[in-house]
């Protein structure tokens, strides 16, 4: 089975929309599009059209561009958007809603979705586990960022953690395609966390030169993150609120 194509569209001021294309079958999605544009734009430069929309959650710089890019697909054929089932009316433009231990297709390959609930309350991830011929992929909308995790608008600490518990069980070399250019600003608080974390320490310089150049620092993988990220280091809840508290006051 042939690997998956994944690529990295920058949105908005800090926002990644995720355009997945699966080469056998020639299918394609936009994983949490906030605007149609630059993602019809970049799939129409590849010779590609998007057949699906993938939402992890209902903010608006997740769905934005919804509406637009299924206009737009009625020129070949429609596209079909998936998303959270508890948020289905949050995201109006829904087709097919799913939920925890639902397997959703894209091409040959196949996605389980998880139940992330924390930073909104029906929050989803989609993992592929056989994305690549060395690894998997899992695409975590707001849950999980590189040294970083979502707010807690619409949960609990204790569901975030267990997400960050779910999550840590993946294999190292699974990749983490987050929502969000996050990276500097965690790695600057990370290191404030865990201040006489080798590995911690180098992964921020390394940022701090990629971001000096303009270089992107996602997708990152779950053994970077676990080697790095204090929230899914965290030994419990109570210590994951405690980080986030300061975080959201820093």
């Amino acid at each position: 089975m042939a690997a998956l194509e994944i690529v990295r569209i920058p949105v908005l001021s800090d926002n990644y929309v995720w355009l997945v294309h699966e080469p056998e079958s020639g299918a394609t999605m936009a994983v949490d599009p906030a605007v149609a544009e630059p993602v019809l734009a970049a799939a129409e430069t590849r010779g590609w059209t998007i057949t699906d929309i993938w939402n992890t959650h209902w903010h608006p710089d997740h769905t934005g561009g919804n509406a637009a890019i299924k206009e737009a697909a009625k020129a070949w054929g429609g596209c079909t958007i998936t998303g959270p089932a508890a948020e289905y009316e949050r995201i109006p433009t829904l087709d097919v809603q799913v939920r925890d231990g639902d397997r959703v297709r894209l091409g040959n390959h196949v996605a389980d979705v998880w139940d992330v609930p924390a930073h909104t309350a029906g929050h989803i991830a989609y993992h592929f586990a056989d994305a690549f011929a060395d690894g998997g992929a899992i695409f975590v909308g707001d849950t999980l960022f590189a040294m970083g995790c979502g707010r807690l608008f619409e949960g609990t600490a204790d569901q975030m953690y267990a997400n960050m518990r779910r999550l840590a069980a993946l294999d190292d070399a699974t990749r983490v395609y987050c929502a969000h250019e996050y990276t500097l600003s965690n790695a600057r608080f990370a290191v404030t966390v865990e201040p006489g974390n080798a590995a911690l320490a180098a992964r921020l310089a390394a940022v701090e030169a990629a971001r000096a150049a303009g270089v992107a620092t996602v997708p990152t993988s779950i053994g970077e993150e676990r080697a790095t990220n204090p929230f899914l280091r965290a030994g419990s809840a109570a210590e994951l609120g405690r980080i986030r508290a300061l975080k959201d006051a820093a």
